[in-house]
């Protein structure tokens, strides 16, 4: 049976003492990489002393990624140094040779080898050549360009004997499946941390959000395949969901390149479900096996399940746009609906309304795009932005408003007079559109309710039962204060 790997937090300071306080802030860590070549004065005995767990020390040259700007020989030093002072283990860099320790301490290196552009094509020959050093571990980590990538790392490990310790990693947002399911690819530790270059994650989010510890052989996997991800809260609601229902399963983003790139992964990890998202919810229709007709109508899916050997697909966001309108009531047969764009949203909204008895009214710039959307579901084509007085219900399906540009509006201020109001933005939670609406004496609706009535659709769809009530929003909320509080704090 298949071993947790263990966890390393990486720390990095200015100064000695400052990475020395970090050292002692660690919690919840097996080891710690110290980053001495991220430090103006580095002091091995310093640095080891009175630790409480155990450390892998690095001093990573410049021409490897790192901070260190001396010489080899004094790089040498400081690594010999932290080796006869107790150190568990030094990292040594694969390129720099150092024989004399590797032949000295070998079982307590961990010889490393960074490729900040790609996957390098000799990378098996490579793996092998470092295997055969006698060094405890083998740590290769590669730029992750695609998820395909974390597929070329999966199969390497398959060359590492059971006796053999190894550390693969898939750097960038399209490795973090290296990360979090490291114990698929055989690792012997992951690392955690906030060196957000290569693509590191916290170690409080891989334990507390991806359950880190409890992933095993057994566990199931989904995610969130679309790109750009790196702003999604879909992960923390949903793993949210699993740990409060007790349900082993992590759910991970998963940046495609293109569909073939996310089937490719999804069948070598055994995904089970993915949340689809923009730019891939029109080309994942052709990739499925069966198809609910609401996708059909929509011309887009959202959500992929996989039952048995093939690929289904349907489209919660139908559901989820409408739960809102009905948990306040609203009539919405014979209503002058007006939605604001014409991409994919605004189709499924469209779909969504009419479905409903809606009277529907498409508004966006391109007067031809609109006249499409509104066609397919019987309605027509407005001006853009809609006269006052002219809809009992606006829906804006565009991104005007959108973090980080929230103090603008897709209407004029003075473009109200009653009517609801319902903003499919979710970050911020209040947009502009929904303030000047509100002061007009509009009701409004955020983008929160949708997000979350969509997901807990989706969950339903993969596992047959509910989501437990509530902890999908307080995930989603908690999450978007993290993320407008780092973009009020970037130096």
């Amino acid at each position: 049976m298949t071993t947790t790997p263990r966890l390393c937090v990486t720390i990095t300071a200015p100064t000695t003492a400052e990475l020395r306080r970090q050292r002692d802030l660690v919690a919840d860590a097996d080891l710690i990489e110290l980053r001495l070549d991220s430090v103006s004065d580095p002091d091995v005995d310093a640095v080891l002393e009175g630790r409480t767990r155990p450390v892998i020390v690095t001093c990573r040259a410049r021409w490897e990624g790192g901070g260190f700007s001396g010489s080899e020989d004094e790089r040498r030093s400081i690594l010999r140094r932290a080796l006869e002072r107790g150190a568990e283990f030094v990292d040594i860099e694969w390129r720099a040779g150092f024989a004399d320790l590797l032949a000295e301490f070998g079982p307590r290196v961990v010889l490393s080898s960074h490729d900040f552009t790609g996957v390098p094509a000799d990378l098996q020959a490579q793996a092998d050549a470092m295997r055969a050093t006698g060094a405890g571990v083998v740590k290769i980590a590669v730029k992750a360009t695609r998820l395909r990538d974390c597929l070329t790392l999966l199969d390497l490990s398959r060359r590492f004997g059971p006796a053999e310790r190894a550390v693969l990693i898939g750097m960038g947002d399209a490795g973090m499946a290296t990360r979090v399911l490291a114990q698929r690819f055989g690792a012997a530790w992951t690392y955690a941390g906030l060196v957000r270059d290569v693509g590191q994650i916290s170690a409080s989010r891989l334990l507390e959000q991806f359950r880190f510890r409890q992933i095993t052989d057994a566990t199931a996997v989904y995610g969130l395949t679309g790109f750009p991800l790196g702003h999604s809260v879909s992960p923390d609601m949903h793993n949210a969901a699993f740990a409060e229902a007790g349900i082993d399963a992590v759910y991970l983003p998963l940046p495609a390149a293109d569909a073939d790139d996310f089937v490719a992964f999804a069948r070598a990890f055994g995904v089970k479900g993915a949340s689809v998202t923009i730019p891939h919810k029109v080309s994942f229709l052709d990739r499925v096996q069966e198809l609910d007709d609401l996708s059909r109508r929509v011309g887009a899916l959202n959500t992929l399940r996989m039952d048995g050997d093939r690929w289904s697909g349907c489209n919660t966001d139908v559901a989820g746009f409408l739960q809102p309108l009905r948990d306040r009531g609203v009539t919405l047969r014979g209503c002058r609906a007006s939605i604001l764009g014409a991409g994919g949203s605004a189709r499924a909204v469209a779909v969504a309304l009419a479905s409903e008895g809606a009277r529907v009214t498409v508004h966006a710039r391109d007067a031809q795009k609109a006249a499409i959307v509104a066609s397919a579901v019987g309605g027509d084509a407005g001006p853009f932005p809609p006269a006052v007085g002219s809809w009992d219900l606006l829906v804006n399906c565009t991104p005007v408003g959108m973090q980080p540009r929230i103090d603008v509006s897709p209407m004029p201020p003075d473009a109200y007079d009653r009517g609801l109001v319902y903003d499919l933005i979710y970050n911020p939670a209040v947009t502009r559109l929904m303030r000047d609406a509100a002061t007009a004496g509009c009701d409004t609706i955020g983008g929160l309710d949708m997000l979350v009535g969509q997901a807990e659709a989706q969950f339903r769809w993969w596992t047959g039962v509910s989501a437990p009530t509530g902890v999908m929003r307080t995930a989603a909320t908690r999450r978007l204060a993290e993320f407008n509080a780092n973009e009020n704090h970037v130096v």
